[in-house]
Order: C-alpha cells, then sequence, then structure tokens
C-alpha cells in the first residue's frame, strides 16, 4: 500500500474512513476492543457500513449486500490471511468494561442514545413537511 494511495483493507477499493476492525459495542454491550492502532483498518464507506459490527471474517465470506464476497472482490482469500495477519501483528489487550463503568451509567449513555435517535426521527419528519411546503409554495 502506497502512502498516497491508501485502499480499503477489505475489497481494495479507495480509502474514506477507519473501521474498527473489531467492533466496540455488540448488542449494547462494550466488547473490550478499543480505538487502538491495531483494531483499526483502512476502509470504503461501502465496506465499512456494510460491515457495522459483525466479526470481519463472517462479514467478508458472508452475504451482505455490499460484503466483499457479495461483490465478487477478487483475492478474498489473500485479503482474509492479510488482515488475519495484520490481526496477529498486535494482539488486544481486552478489557472487561463492564467492570470499569457503572452499569447505571452505561444504561443511562443508552437511553440518551435512544432519544437522540428518536427526536432525529421526529426531525426528519419536520424537514419533509418544511420541504413540502417551500415545494408547495414555489408551484411545484
Amino acid at each position: 500500500m502506497a502512502i498516497d494511495d491508501v485502499r480499503c483493507a477489505y475489497c481494495g477499493d479507495p480509502m474514506t474512513e477507519w473501521d474498527h476492525l473489531n467492533p466496540l459495542v455488540v448488542d449494547r454491550k462494550p466488547t473490550g476492543f478499543s480505538s487502538e492502532i491495531g483494531n483499526l483498518v483502512p476502509s470504503c464507506g461501502k465496506c465499512n457500513q456494510s460491515k457495522g459490527n459483525k466479526p470481519w471474517r463472517d462479514w467478508m465470506r458472508g452475504k451482505s449486500a455490499r460484503s466483499p464476497k457479495a461483490r465478487g472482490i477478487e483475492d478474498l482469500e489473500g485479503r482474509l490471511e492479510r488482515l488475519q495477519a495484520y490481526e496477529a501483528w498486535k494482539r488486544h489487550v481486552r478489557k472487561n468494561l463492564e467492570e470499569i463503568v457503572d452499569p447505571d451509567l452505561w444504561e443511562q449513555h443508552w437511553r440518551n442514545w435512544e432519544r437522540v435517535i428518536q427526536v432525529m426521527k421526529e426531525s426528519q419528519v419536520i424537514a419533509a413537511k418544511i420541504k413540502a411546503a417551500i415545494a408547495s409554495a414555489a408551484g411545484g
């Protein structure tokens, strides 16, 4: 990989963002992984958004709409081997975050998250009404 041409570790497209190889949270529970260099890989938006918080090996070989296998990415096994070697290069020291963070605080975080999502949905409805009003006033 050239420094001026960084590519998605999963499919080889140009990199647009960084992905956590192993997710930080699954089913609202901390996994113990962090944002350290050994858990970050260059990714394109298609791969990062399709993978979500799925295990990377399963996702790459799976049927998700934008997974490397579903997209027919060449050298899939070679990519899997390189990611496995990268993961082995810097073993993660997983932290038991449930022992570190008060469970009530964690629950409060998820209640806040749900409220934010709800407000965003309500905002989308209001924005659609504004857009319709503007279009109607403009004769369209």
